[in-house]
């Protein structure tokens, strides 16, 4: 009895919060892609649905329910590849395809300015907030390109100066200033754009990624440690540790890097 009791009070309990749990990822694997307008679609033609069915308009009712069913099967239609994705990303753990997709476009980015010896410097939101930053450059909200980004630090454009902040899968500022590092015992032989790396990491936990407009070295910065002369594989590898579940960083050869100061 005492068993059955706790099972009919702790079973709503856990359906509401599977239901939240689905309905959460749903929400954050559709987010800033083309299936959230037709999503909204949906959602619109089937409120209209129950508005029309209360109201007793039996021939409005009776397209928008053929419309309904049309409309899903071509929602999955359209959404073949994402639908495949999103399958795929059930049975992965720890690290999702969506950020496995990030990394490979600001990978893919810096190996194109690396080689074209194109400056640039991109911040990684961690924990600690970025906007103090963000504020002294221009709002861009944007998914992560390869093709925006090296866009922006294409030499004559407008932003190219400054850097870009990454939060939450999204470029959210670009042309933004960050603190030169005080540090006097950094090498007077780095440029601008390394102080102000290892500047930003002094203060956020933030991870900073350069390159040098001289040599095209790529250079990683973290708690006010720059590590240079990375290359596509190491790059790669060091992003993945540093962005890993909590759990999971002590675990990675580049665990170093992820080290926050006490």
């Amino acid at each position: 009895m005492v068993i059955e009791y706790w099972q009919n009070i702790a079973k709503p309990f856990i359906e509401i919060g599977l239901l939240w749990f689905m309905l959460y990822m749903l929400f954050v694997f559709i987010q800033g892609t083309r299936a959230v307008q037709v999503t909204k679609g949906i959602i619109v033609l089937v409120l209209m649905f129950f508005i029309t069915r209360q109201l007793g308009l039996a021939t409005i009712n009776w397209m928008l329910t053929r419309l309904v069913a049309i409309s899903v099967i071509g929602f999955i239609i359209i959404f073949q590849p994402e639908l495949r994705r999103g399958l795929a990303l059930l049975g992965q753990f720890g690290f999702s395809y969506r950020e496995e997709e990030i990394l490979d476009e600001i990978v893919k980015s810096i190996i194109f300015m690396s080689n074209r010896r194109i400056g640039g410097i991109i911040a990684l939101e961690r924990e600690i907030g970025l906007r103090l930053y963000g504020e002294s450059g221009v709002d861009i909200d944007s998914v992560v390109t390869s093709e925006l980004i090296n866009t922006i630090f294409m030499p004559g454009t407008p932003l190219h100066d400054g850097g870009i902040i990454i939060k939450n899968g999204r470029i959210i500022a670009a042309g933004c200033l960050f603190p030169l590092t005080q540090n006097q015992r950094v090498s007077t032989l780095l440029g601008t754009r390394h102080r102000a790396a290892i500047g930003l990491t002094e203060e956020t936990d933030a991870v900073c990624i350069v390159v040098s407009e001289e040599t095209g070295a790529i250079s990683v910065a973290v708690d006010g440690k720059l590590t240079k002369d990375l290359t596509r594989d190491t790059l790669y590898d060091v992003l993945r540790g540093l962005f890993k579940p909590k759990q999971q960083r002590h675990n990675n050869s580049f665990s170093n890097f992820g080290t926050r100061k006490k």
